[in-house]
C-alpha cells in the first residue's frame, strides 16, 4: 500500500450558539455561529495500522473549539486565535492549520449570508 507522510484532516460546518460581538443585542440574545477546521498532519501509521491513537481524534478538536465558543468575545478574531491556541497546545506537531469562525446573519445593515475570519499556518 503507498500511503503519502501526510494528509489533511477536516472537520467542517461545526454549529455553535455563542454570544460573541461588540453590540449589547449579540451579548444579549446571541447568534448562531460556523467553525471549520482544517490541518496536514502526518496519517501515514493512521492509514497504515488503522488506530485512533496515531491521528488526531475528532471529537477532541470538537471539545477544544467547544470550549472556546462558550467564552464570549466581542471579536471573532479574538475567538479564533483563541481556538487556534488551544489546538497547538493539545497538538504542537501539527505544522499546517486553518480555523475559521462565521457569525451568520451577522448585523451589518443588510442582507449577509456571515461575517468570518480565518486563521492559518
Amino acid at each position: 500500500m503507498r500511503i503519502p507522510d501526510t494528509g489533511i484532516i477536516e472537520l467542517l460546518g461545526m454549529e455553535f450558539y455563542a454570544f460573541h460581538g461588540c453590540l449589547d443585542e449579540e451579548k444579549d440574545t446571541g447568534n448562531d455561529f460556523t467553525v471549520d477546521f482544517r490541518c496536514r498532519y502526518d496519517i501515514k501509521a493512521a492509514a497504515r495500522d488503522d488506530d485512533l491513537n496515531e491521528t488526531l481524534d475528532y471529537s477532541e478538536i470538537y471539545w477544544i473549539i467547544s470550549d472556546q465558543m462558550r467564552e464570549a468575545s466581542n471579536l471573532l478574531e479574538n475567538v479564533a486565535a483563541r481556538i487556534f491556541d488551544a489546538i497547538l497546545e493539545a497538538h504542537p506537531e501539527i505544522t499546517e492549520m486553518e480555523v475559521r469562525v462565521a457569525k451568520l446573519n451577522p448585523p451589518v445593515g443588510g442582507p449577509a449570508h456571515c461575517a468570518a475570519v480565518t486563521l492559518t499556518l
